[in-house]
């Protein structure tokens, strides 16, 4: 706005009239709005190109996709290359494991995700502030070099033995997240100190205070966390392959989606894999389509307060 305050102020120094003014105001106004745009449609042109390029690599033949000059758009349209994946995929049991290791892991997280951050944003104890700084530094820490110890102490509990096991082996090590448990605090924070306060005169309990007021308050947020989770696990590859240890019965979806083919083999196996890759990447694109405005809401609302 100021940019067009200081031009208002010289055209009038030009002694122009208010008519003009006007115009020359609103021709600024829509010039601005189109280099804007002009540049949100370029960055979003760079964002969907990749997702382009994959869906029409599955649609690809191998001598096709050899060429020197690509085509952006197939010659002949391969549909049989997602008969092919689904079948090379194995994917209902890929699927089941995925499920069953997501959603165990995802509720999980919330659970102790809901009670680490009621602790620091409500309860006050000695050494809060301080343990909380500890928690936040450990984000820092990437989690490739976590890897390691790990996968030494879910050995040497036997973990790596079963098939219940190494679902087990999967959930436990990642059922609390440092950055959720920061999102849920900043959110927890903003509920005005009165309702506590209020509740506790009422004779309510924490436990009855955290589930029946900060809990429904807090729905956007949690929701956020859910999907956030969830699609991690989806994507999850180097923890669950380590795990499973070559046991094609335990892969999840990506390791299944990596272990089905050798592209290096044949030129028509790219095909087949980015038709493979379409499949597995569908599911979280039409959860982020559905639920992004919970998704921004929940980390705006956790952003308004420091």
């Amino acid at each position: 706005m100021k940019r067009y305050d200081d031009l208002v102020l010289v055209l009038k120094d030009e002694g122009l009239s208010t008519e003009t003014k006007e115009k020359l105001s609103k021709v600024s106004k829509i010039v601005s709005l189109i280099l804007i745009y002009l540049l949100l449609a370029f960055a979003a042109l760079l964002v969907i190109f990749p997702f382009y390029w994959m869906l029409i690599t599955s649609l690809k033949n191998g001598d096709e996709y050899q060429r020197l000059v690509p085509t952006f758009w197939p010659e002949t349209v391969m549909w049989s290359n997602y008969a092919d994946a689904l079948r090379r995929l194995d994917f209902t049991t890929l699927l089941t494991n995925t499920l069953i290791v997501g959603v165990i892991s995802t509720f999980g997280t919330l659970i102790t995700t809901i009670f680490a951050a009621f602790a620091f944003a409500r309860l006050e104890f000695k050494g809060r502030d301080l343990f909380f700084s500890i928690l936040l530094a450990t984000m820092m820490i990437p989690g490739e070099m976590m890897v390691i110890s790990n996968y030494t102490s879910v050995s040497l509990l036997g973990m790596t033995t079963s098939t219940f096991g190494a679902y087990t082996a999967m959930i436990v090590p990642f059922l609390i997240s440092v950055f959720y448990i920061y999102l849920l605090r900043q959110n927890f924070k903003q509920i005005p100190n009165e309702l506590y306060l209020a509740a506790k005169v009422d004779g309510k309990s924490d436990w009855s205070y955290l589930w029946k007021v900060m809990v429904p308050l807090a729905m956007p947020s949690l929701i956020t966390i859910f999907i956030l989770k969830l699609m991690g696990s989806w994507n999850a590859y180097v923890w669950p392959n380590l795990i499973a240890g070559g046991e094609k019965s335990l892969y999840l979806i990506t390791n299944g989606l990596r272990e089905s083919f050798n592209t290096t083999a044949d030129a028509n196996e790219y095909g087949i894999q980015m038709a493979a890759t379409v499949i597995v990447t569908v599911p979280l694109l039409l959860v982020f389509i559905f639920f992004r405005k919970y998704i921004m809401r929940g980390v705006g609302r956790a952003g308004i307060k420091g």
